[in-house]
């Protein structure tokens, strides 16, 4: 039996695809197409598919050329293929010609006409033109929007708004982009709207977006009382726009991976979860980040992350929340929250004034995932247990600053009409605003 393999996106799947893959099975007795995954094509730089791995995996079944698909996973998966399922042929488009020669070693390389006319790239231009994104707010995280959203595909920036014209237009400058001097002109020029301005501002801004029919990315806190975060997205829904919170940890594929393992079963059933943030800022109270009329303090400015895990792992519904925090001049310098779940106890700590370890630990009843500082941009985690020859260390990329990741998973719900993400569910939105009110409100609260 000849054995033929072979590789793709299969993104948007189109006759060009089709035509290779019969040219493929005509080569051989057995067809294997490996479909790169998500992951995969993250870290070659490819942040414009449309389609999850899943559904690229379903479209190339569905073609009947395919006698077995598999996930192409890692740089260099291809040798372990040939040499796994003893194949006798690589096939691939010739517009990688010369590029797979290596592979002569292993099995015979042949590279097959593409059909001209046609890609994916020029489908995705002619199905639907590039989402525009006007950016709200031109502080410090906006100012890498611009450079991260030119990595995803399908995505133009209409410009920039500041209630500050001057820091609006150096932004402008800055970056390339066209600064407005009226809010509503820049809504009214956009498809989609990128909120970067201080927390208070996030409700009214998020309310008239959405009553705009704009589709909304919000900075995290999105907002800080769980009333908001329900009526929100309740009318988002309304009026048919995506409405997501911009946590980068959430969006991170190694973060994304972690849980999932965790899921599993790899540690058992989780007991504990310890996450800490803390920067250390100079003592200037003129900043924004330590005025408490702008919602300044550590639990507004970093909570959202280390509450992220716990609501991944443990879910929404806890018995208990005791919070202790450090207050100088209204703001907290330092707050540390206790979560107590029917089976576990969960526990976060965030500093503006006061330095932490800054990592992650969650502890199992098999044994324990220590993420080290800062755990919040996850690029290496272990699994440790008791047996040491049994731990296990996971090494990933984090690319940039972490933006593109989540404006990928925006323009893709967009493109989709996926109106949620489970990367961070608008249940799980409301919860942490659902924390920071109850921070507010200084429920079962200590200070220090």
């Amino acid at each position: 039996m000849k054995r033929v393999i072979t590789y793709g996106t299969y993104d948007l799947l189109h006759h060009g695809h089709i035509n290779l893959l019969r040219r493929a099975k005509e080569l051989g007795d057995y067809l294997i197409v490996g479909v790169t995954s998500d992951s995969y094509d993250r870290e070659r730089g490819k942040l414009n598919v449309r389609n999850n791995v899943l559904e690229r995996v379903e479209a190339v079944k569905a073609t009947g050329f395919a006698d077995e698909v598999i996930i192409e996973d890692y740089i260099g998966q291809k040798i372990d293929d040939i040499q796994k399922y003893n194949i006798d042929i690589f096939a691939i488009g010739s517009d990688w010609e010369g590029k797979f020669d290596y592979l002569n070693e292993y099995c015979q390389v042949l590279y097959l006409p593409r059909t001209e006319g046609i890609s994916s790239t020029q489908l995705r231009a002619e199905s639907m033109s590039a989402t525009t994104i006007g950016i709200i707010g031109c502080g410090r995280v906006a100012s890498r929007f611009p450079s991260e959203a030119a990595i995803v595909g399908e995505v133009t920036i209409s410009g920039c708004f500041d209630i500050n014209i001057d820091k609006a237009l150096r932004f402008a400058s800055d970056s390339g982009v066209k600064a407005f001097d009226n809010l509503e002109s820049l809504i009214d020029s956009s498809d989609a709207i990128y909120i970067a301005t201080p927390h208070l501002a996030h409700y009214p801004l998020i309310k008239q977006c959405v009553a705009a029919r704009k589709h909304v990315l919000c900075e995290t806190p999105m907002v800080l009382k769980k009333e908001q975060a329900e009526e929100l997205f309740a009318l988002a829904e309304e009026n048919g726009v995506v409405l997501m919170e911009a946590n980068k940890t959430a969006h991170c594929p190694a973060f994304n991976h972690l849980m999932v393992m965790i899921k599993s079963g790899m540690i058992g059933q989780v007991v504990d979860v310890e996450a800490s943030l803390s920067k250390l800022w100079d003592d200037d109270l003129s900043l924004r980040e330590f005025d408490a009329s702008q919602a300044g303090g550590s639990m507004y400015e970093l909570g959202s992350y280390p509450l992220l895990p716990i609501v991944k792992l443990m879910g929404l519904r806890y018995e208990n929340l005791n919070l202790y925090s450090r207050i100088t001049n209204g703001v907290d310098m330092y707050t540390k929250g206790v979560f107590h779940y029917p089976y576990a106890t969960c526990s976060f700590k965030v500093g503006l004034g006061v330095k932490t370890e800054g990592n992650l630990v969650i502890s199992g009843t098999k044994g324990y995932a220590y993420v080290p500082a800062p755990w919040w941009k996850t690029d290496y985690f272990e699994f440790r247990y008791e047996d040491q020859n049994q731990n296990k260390k996971f090494f990933y990329k984090w690319d940039g600053s972490g933006l593109r990741y989540e404006i990928q998973e925006f323009v893709s719900c967009i493109i989709n009409k996926r109106f949620a993400t489970t990367r961070l569910s608008r249940r799980e939105s409301i919860f942490m605003a659902e924390i920071m009110e109850r921070f507010a409100e200084r429920k079962n609260f200590i200070t220090l």
